[in-house]
């Protein structure tokens, strides 16, 4: 069975942990700590300490990197999902890049500002000392104070999605492909915490991500 090793918010997990709900494949989910990635560690063999990993049978998979989705085309390729279609190669990599860092990082930030219900109180002291070494000391209160600015910034960086959901049920096609699915994650995070919502402009993309919530391969079949 395949295992996915993650932090529940993380919006990089949320992709793959979206894509294998999306396969019908059985999988099991590991949570770690965000302090301790002893676990991934061991399993990559000291090759790296990040999230998703994912381990079927013998196989350890992570990403190589910044760039890299060997993690998604890994699943991809088992499962046959046809999430990266050679047509759509060179799209969706400038399309993928644009989500990770444009959408991501605001996603990320906006939702860290409630970290403390999210991170249990052992694993408090290892959270934030990893943003403050990552972003400066006191970044979780700067970004507290720069919410509503970076909640606009993130609605005007949400609109070339709301304009690529004028004519179709999916970003690039009339299945989702593996754009959607990164951005459902970027999302995923954003929305984690319950004090956000979709901003009221993005009427489309907030029915998109309803799809995406409920979305399973089989229905997609014919798809092509």
């Amino acid at each position: 069975m395949i295992e996915l090793i993650q932090f529940p918010w993380s919006p990089f997990c949320i992709v793959q942990r979206r894509i294998l709900e999306f396969s019908g494949a059985k999988f099991k989910i590991i949570n770690i700590p965000n302090g301790d990635r002893t676990l991934v560690w061991r399993l990559t063999k000291q090759r790296y300490y990040q999230v998703p990993v994912i381990r079927d049978g013998k196989a350890v998979i992570f990403e190589v990197g910044e760039d890299s989705q060997v993690v998604a085309k890994y699943l991809d390729t088992k499962l046959k999902l046809g999430l990266f279609p050679w047509e759509l190669e060179g799209v969706q990599s400038i399309i993928w890049r644009y989500i990770e860092g444009q959408i991501e990082d605001i996603g990320f930030r906006l939702n860290d500002i409630y970290w403390k219900e999210m991170v249990p109180t052992s694993d408090r002291l290892g959270f934030v000392r990893h943003k403050e070494r990552k972003f400066g000391r006191g970044c979780l209160d700067q970004w507290r104070r720069q919410q509503k600015e970076m909640l606009v910034q993130l609605d005007q960086r949400l609109v070339p999605f709301e304009e690529m959901l004028m004519r179709k049920p999916f970003l690039l096609d009339q299945r989702p492909r593996f754009v959607d699915f990164d951005l459902y994650g970027m999302l995923g995070d954003f929305l984690y915490s319950g004090h956000y919502r979709f901003p009221a402009a993005h009427t489309r993309l907030r029915d998109w991500y309803q799809r995406m919530h409920r979305v399973r391969l089989e229905a997609t079949a014919g798809k092509k």
